[in-house]
């Protein structure tokens, strides 16, 4: 209570506790100035209101620890974004080709010991390409396709089967690389026991100077073939869009021309029909020349019929002509990458073919330890560029499949 001129006013205070210690804020106006006073309370209320932090329980270091560890890295959302349903899809059905063609190869080479070995990714082709190349076969021969459409299905085809090939070097060099593995084991057996058992020395010796003296089984995939399949999808990508660039100039021509003359045409036409009745009707001549003209009028009509047709099939022309452009411009980039990852690849594995060649001859202990320490070190970098080019080769399949579908679309559409 506050006692002023002889009269008592009872203060009006809120108390607000705010980090453990009790605010007391004064509400209380005079009479003669109630609307500053009532305006500056209210302010300071709001202004500790909003100060007080919510009572969750937690700190707010903690909230923005589990705010960050929610978060995904960079990786992991490349890694969602790149393997959608449709590259899993892919992958499966290459991981059931490659069984397949390696079990055929297991049961010829026990049949026949004699026989050559047969290429393991030799038919993976006819599990992930599509359409079919029969299929593409077939409308061919009965749409009577354009002929630049007909050589981009032939160079997907033959991309595909150059795709091929690079698997099966894949395929090849994680074979080899079992000796590196089982010289590392038998390496890490010497040197925990810690005794110089010259058999295990030997069979490391062996295992090295045969893992040297195999080829690269990326020399198979020669850089003249690279260039070869590229110099033919740039020249089919360049006249793809020279033809697409004449049918779109002459449609363009043919509106304009539709666009001046329509209407003089038809209304010269109009005015020689009607002249030539009025003149044929009133001579004797005119039951003769009568159904003549009629013909010639049904003739015009008949061909501006068959000039609106040609334009109609022009334009679906030009359409499948840009949508496998689009699709061979993509192949030549895929393909790009994939000769940068071969080449860095094959000398990798050139590398580790000399490193074991140093280990094999030289013959002291401590270089093949450092061998295959060097082994070690650059192990997983390795391996991560053979499962990089494999994704990056199966996303090529995803991708001409992709194009391959959509330029079939566009031919069998019927509009």
């Amino acid at each position: 209570m506050i006692k002023k001129n002889g009269r008592r006013r009872r203060k009006r205070c809120v108390v607000l506790t705010w980090e453990n210690t009790p605010c007391e804020l004064d509400l209380s106006f005079s009479p003669v100035n109630i609307s500053s006073s009532y305006t500056f309370d209210m302010s300071c209320t709001r202004w500790l209101c909003s100060s007080l932090p919510k009572t969750t329980g937690r700190s707010r270091k903690e909230c923005e620890e589990d705010r960050l560890c929610k978060k995904r890295s960079v990786n992991e959302e490349y890694l969602e974004a790149f393997r959608t349903k449709s590259y899993i899809e892919i992958c499966n059905k290459a991981q059931v080709g490659l069984g397949k063609t390696t079990t055929k190869m297991l049961t010829s080479s026990s049949s026949s010991s004699s026989s050559s070995a047969i290429p393991l990714c030799m038919q993976l082709t006819e599990y992930l390409l599509e359409p079919r190349q029969e299929m593409i076969a077939n409308i061919s021969q009965r749409l009577k396709l354009h002929r630049l459409l007909v050589e981009y299905f032939e160079a997907t085809l033959e991309a595909c089967r150059f795709c091929d090939t690079i698997l099966e070097a894949i395929h090849s060099v994680r074979l080899a690389y079992r000796r590196i593995t089982r010289i590392a084991k038998l390496s890490k057996i010497v040197l925990d026991a810690n005794n110089d058992d010259q058999t295990h020395k030997d069979t490391i010796y062996r295992e090295l100077s045969s893992f040297a003296s195999q080829n690269n089984p990326f020399s198979v995939v020669s850089t003249v073939q690279f260039r070869d399949i590229h110099d033919k999808c740039v020249e089919l990508l360049n006249r793809l869009k020279l033809t697409r660039r004449k049918i779109r100039r002459r449609l363009t021509l043919k509106r304009v021309c539709k666009k001046i003359a329509g209407i003089a045409l038809v209304t010269s036409h109009c005015v020689v029909l009607a002249g030539l009745l009025v003149i044929a009707f009133h001579s004797i001549v005119g039951v003769v020349v009568a159904p003549s003209i009629l013909g010639g009028l049904v003739g015009l009509l008949v061909k501006r019929g068959g000039e609106r047709v040609g334009c109609r099939y022009s334009e679906r022309l030009c359409e499948q002509l840009d949508v496998a452009a689009k699709g061979i411009y993509i192949l030549i980039n895929d393909l790009d990458t994939m000769s940068r990852m071969v080449k860095r690849l094959q000398d990798e594995v050139e590398h580790r073919k000399v490193v074991a060649e140093v280990g094999a001859r030289n013959g002291k202990w401590e270089i093949v330890k450092q061998v295959m320490r060097e082994f070690h070190e650059r192990d997983s970098s390795f391996l991560e560029q053979l499962e990089e080019l494999e994704g990056h080769i199966y996303l090529c399949f995803l991708t001409t499949n992709r194009s391959r579908r959509l330029v079939v679309q566009t031919i069998t559409e019927k509009k």
